[in-house]
């Protein structure tokens, strides 16, 4: 079984110098309050293509012979590692031809450009990134092109381990937990690796989306599981089947993994925003959720959190605010049937909504016939307990009416 060895994680961290930025390792004084825990943050966000990619990839491919930069490489990313790879093929003067699935954001699409200049290629196909890896992977053999894996291999795993490197290096405390976010379980393998080496004390726990846990589905299988489905919200730690490197590493080191839901994830982007000033994307907030599963375990210890990515597309904050009210059960949906006739409106805002609750979403088309016509609408809550009494003044006045947030195929498709 491949094992990362220290000597090789240090070598990889003076070949990336020339690209990789040494980001901060910083107190975050919200989080520390919130949990009554020193919680420090790695900032890999702040990388200058914004986020730890850079390090594997540039890793990887500096390793490659001269006959393997002249081919040029391929790789498949939903939007991280394809700028890593873009940006070291730029830097040593190789062709780049990168994949990327359909819904990656625009953002990350742009950038991608932006790094790799003239000497990339993007292809946009399918719908995930095991989809865009599947194509990557037969242009890579038909074009006699060298493939850099984003997460299963010796020299990418190499490379993201030198983030755990700069925190030992930079940390003032000894570190009694760190949680690490996971897609194919690149950086967690190396990470890991690393820390079981030099500070094994160190509790390291794996975070994934509750859309895409596919590393906690292989360790509780005792073997690798590739899910039939996955939610590609958290699209950089959106990944199907994880590498067989990165498990065999994970299911040894890792003391624990945990899964998050997709609205925790979002509130969690909104408070870093909102209370440090903290972009972040949906991956790079994954590992700071998991802090709320173990609110009961850290207080009064040292706890660092990677933040691994900050390319967030600001057209997407928007259903980031709408998945996080679902979440906190500050947002609901109804189809209300009002007596069409004038006042009926008016009666509902004046007997059924309560003081603090707000009208956010409604839908109503006057029908020509029928004694009702039906509205969407969505009602915003200061408090998630608002909601029973809400649904009791709605009976009490023998409104008819369906709730919607707890039918989720109907749901989606009409909000």
């Amino acid at each position: 079984m491949y094992s990362p060895q220290l000597q090789d994680i240090m070598l990889a961290q003076q070949r990336i110098m020339r690209v990789v930025c040494r980001t901060p390792l910083s107190r975050n004084a919200s989080l520390s309050d919130r949990y009554n825990a020193n919680i420090t943050l790695k900032r890999e966000d702040l990388q200058e293509v914004r986020s730890y990619k850079i390090r594997g990839a540039y890793n990887k491919i500096t390793s490659l012979s001269n006959e393997q930069h002249s081919n040029g490489v391929v790789c498949a990313s939903a939007g991280n590692h394809a700028q890593g790879v873009a940006y070291a093929c730029k830097a040593l003067n190789i062709r780049g031809v990168i994949f990327m699935p359909n819904p990656t954001p625009q953002q990350k699409r742009d950038h991608v450009k932006m790094f790799g200049e003239e000497n990339v290629e993007v292809i946009l196909t399918g719908d995930t990134f095991d989809d865009a890896y599947n194509e990557a992977v037969k242009f890579c053999e038909s074009n006699k092109m060298t493939f850099i894996h984003p997460f299963n291999d010796e020299k990418v795993i190499e490379g993201q381990a030198t983030v755990a490197l700069d925190i030992i290096e930079d940390s003032k405390t000894t570190i009694d937990y760190l949680f690490v976010p996971i897609g194919g379980g690149g950086l967690a393998s190396g990470v890991a690796s690393v820390f079981k080496m030099l500070s094994p004390n160190t509790k390291i726990i794996g975070v994934e989306p509750s859309g895409a846990a596919s590393m906690k589905a292989s360790i509780d299988n005792g073997a690798i599981t590739e899910l039939k489905n996955i939610d590609t919200f958290a699209d950089g730690v959106a990944v199907r089947k994880v590498g067989n490197l990165n498990f065999e590493i994970c299911r040894n080191l890792l003391d624990d993994i945990i899964v998050v839901p997709e609205g925790l994830i979002c509130g969690e982007i909104l408070k870093l925003y909102n209370q440090s000033a903290i972009v972040v994307e949906p991956a790079g907030a994954v590992s700071v959720a998991g802090l709320n599963i173990y609110k009961d375990k850290i207080e009064g210890k040292n706890v660092v959190c990677v933040i691994s990515g900050s390319n967030n597309d600001i057209t997407r904050m928007e259903e980031i605010k709408e998945r996080s009210l679902l979440f906190e059960g500050l947002k609901h949906y109804f189809i209300v049937r009002f007596p069409q006739r004038a006042g009926a409106l008016r009666e509902f805002l004046e007997k059924v909504l309560g003081p603090n609750d707000d009208i956010a979403h409604f839908e109503y088309k006057r029908k020509t016939y029928g004694e009702k016509g039906p509205a969407l609408i969505g009602i915003e809550l200061c408090n998630h307990k608002d909601l029973l009494p809400l649904i009791e003044r709605m009976k009490g006045q023998g409104i008819t009416f369906e709730y919607l947030n707890d039918r989720p195929d109907f749901f989606q498709f009409l909000v």
